[in-house]
C-alpha cells in the first residue's frame, strides 16, 4: 500500500475512535439512537486504545499524523476531565439536595 493511502487509513482510524469517544461522553448524538449518551469507562477505554496506538507508532508516524493524534488526544482527554467533573458535581448537589430534603422531613 502507498503512504497515502496509508495515511488516509490512519487519519480515518484515529477519526473513528475520536466520534466513538465524543459519543460515550454525551457530546454528540448516537446516530442509531439518536439519543446522548454518556459511559465514561467507554470514553476513558477509547482514549487508552488512542495512547496506545500512538506509543505502538512512535516515530513511525508523519508529523502531520503525530500533530493530528497528539490534537485529538488533547481535545478528548480535556472533554473527559470536564465531563467527570460534571459527574462529580451532580453527585455532590444530588446528595446536598437529599440531606436537605431528609431535614425537611424529620422537622
Amino acid at each position: 500500500m502507498d503512504n497515502d493511502k496509508l495515511s488516509h487509513l490512519f487519519f480515518s482510524l484515529i477519526y473513528s475512535f475520536q466520534m466513538q469517544t465524543m459519543m460515550s461522553l454525551g457530546k454528540i448524538k448516537n446516530p442509531v439512537t439518536d439519543k446522548s449518551e454518556k459511559d465514561l469507562a467507554a470514553a476513558q477505554m477509547t482514549i487508552d486504545i488512542i495512547d496506545m496506538i500512538k506509543e505502538k507508532t512512535k516515530n513511525n508516524l508523519s508529523e502531520q499524523e503525530n500533530k493530528f493524534i497528539d490534537q485529538a488526544l488533547a481535545d478528548l482527554k480535556l472533554n473527559y476531565v470536564h465531563e467527570s467533573s460534571n459527574k462529580e458535581e451532580n453527585k455532590e448537589e444530588t446528595s446536598k439536595k437529599n440531606k436537605e430534603e431528609s431535614k425537611e422531613e424529620n422537622k
